[in-house]
């Protein structure tokens, strides 16, 4: 069986041309290029191709080192889609007293707001994958008839672990990254944020009533068969919070009637093919078992590992020499490569590319326990506190990096009482 190798096209916004046109120009083109994983590209000879398509993307293709493939060994599944410019859009319900009630923001996928987030996030193990492919599953069975009184499944999944590793992150690119996958059988996403925090505190004595009128509202979206309907639902802990502590006291009674309107709007919508409920936690613990009982996914995402950092700096420092602000045209090696290359090596015989590429391992060593949040700022503070000028070498923008990760690690030290908490056996990042 070959390998499926998607290549996804960025049409251009202006393009007028059908679909199946540009298709057909870039399977032409495809067939005479070199196609090389994660590979981003934007210039083409052909006039069509150029007037068009803004990228064509290689991907999926999980080796860690980059591999260069002939068109006639895989078979190569291609997607067209086009961003949609407008970003999101707040959207609000009727609420007490007939005033406006701000409960979610919506936007259309695939939108320019997430371009690009799905390659940004970094994990040790194939969880983008496994999202992926648990879409899939689920649209199989619901193709194939399967009864869902016999094989049971929800279209829900949580995301659970401590703040900054990326876990809303990853529910917009994977919904961005549906919606492109999917474009033969939806023409459009939608993806509805809801801050349930802030509807849930601000209107907490009629929090149940609202919870109902927000999910009719959603389901006026679901109802369209030709959207693809990813509802985020952040900090889900808001709203299902254990009603066993509602029933010992300590909460008020009002939280029950929260989570019994929660559970009965995701058990109503379940029926629908076209949705798919993605909810984030930073306090598992304090999430009604109703509600993570129907997650189909319970994934924890937790601080990177060395080697998952090396891999975010490596990314940023390739973004940094693509700019020019970076201007040395070393490379650094990717994280297979430089394993092999450490391993058959001595210390007198490396070269360049590798003692700078062992020396970002080190930084990314040293940045153990700073969250995935935290990582993407290294790079943004290391020219901000020790470069300050329009271009720098590689060699001098890491050694800036290393002292803004000890610096950053000593900060937290302080400022929060502690030691930053190491990776504790986790195997994802965000």
């Amino acid at each position: 069986m070959k390998r499926i190798v998607h290549i996804e096209i960025n049409q251009r916004l202006e393009s007028n041309a059908p679909r199946d046109v540009v298709l057909e120009f870039v399977s032409k083109f495809a067939k005479t290029c070199k196609l090389i994983q994660g590979s981003i590209i934007n210039s083409f000879d052909d006039p069509f191709l150029s007037e068009h398509v803004q990228t064509v993307k290689i991907c999926e293709i999980n080796d860690e080192a980059p591999q260069c493939l002939e068109a006639n060994d895989v078979d190569l599944c291609y997607h067209v889609y086009t961003l949609d410019p407008y970003g999101s859009q707040l959207e609000t319900m009727d609420g007490e007293g007939d005033k406006e009630v701000p409960f979610a923001l919506h936007c259309i996928l695939p939108t320019t707001e997430f371009a690009g987030l799905w390659e940004s996030l970094v994990y040790d193990s194939a969880i983008k994958e496994n999202l992926l492919n648990f879409v899939e599953t689920t649209l199989l069975f619901s193709d194939s008839g399967v009864d869902m009184n016999i094989i049971k499944w929800n279209r829900v999944v949580l995301l659970h672990g401590p703040p900054g590793t990326g876990k809303t992150s990853l529910c917009k690119a994977l919904a961005q990254k549906l919606a492109i996958r999917l474009g033969h059988r939806y023409t459009h996403g939608e993806f509805i944020e809801i801050n349930s925090h802030s509807l849930f505190s601000k209107w907490f004595s009629e929090s149940g009533k609202l919870v109902t009128k927000m999910f009719s509202k959603i389901q006026e979206y679901i109802e369209n068969p030709n959207a693809l309907v990813c509802v985020l639902i952040d900090e889900v802990e808001s709203l299902t919070h254990a009603r066993k502590s509602a029933l010992a006291g300590t909460e008020p009674s009002d939280s029950i009637r929260v989570v019994n309107a929660v559970l009965t709007q995701i058990d109503q919508i379940q029926r629908y093919r076209n949705v798919l409920v993605l909810a984030t936690s930073n306090v598992t613990g304090a999430i009604d078992t109703a509600f993570v009982d129907r997650a189909d996914i319970k994934q924890y995402i937790g601080p990177p590992s060395p080697f998952a950092i090396y891999k975010i700096f490596l990314s940023c420092i390739e973004e940094l020499q693509r700019t020019g602000i970076i201007t040395s045209n070393d490379s650094l090696m990717n994280l297979k490569l430089l394993q092999l290359s450490s391993s058959e090596s001595t210390e007198g015989t490396k070269n360049n590319l590798t003692k700078n590429s062992l020396f970002l391992l080190n930084i990314a060593r040293k940045s153990e326990g700073l969250s995935g949040r935290s990582l993407r700022k290294i790079p943004f503070l290391a020219h901000s506190y020790y470069i300050q000028k329009q271009t720098t070498s590689l060699e001098e923008f890491l050694e800036a990096m290393e002292k803004t990760v000890l610096k950053q690690l000593q900060d937290q030290k302080f400022s929060f009482g502690g030691v930053p908490h190491k990776n504790s056996g986790c195997n994802c990042v965000g």
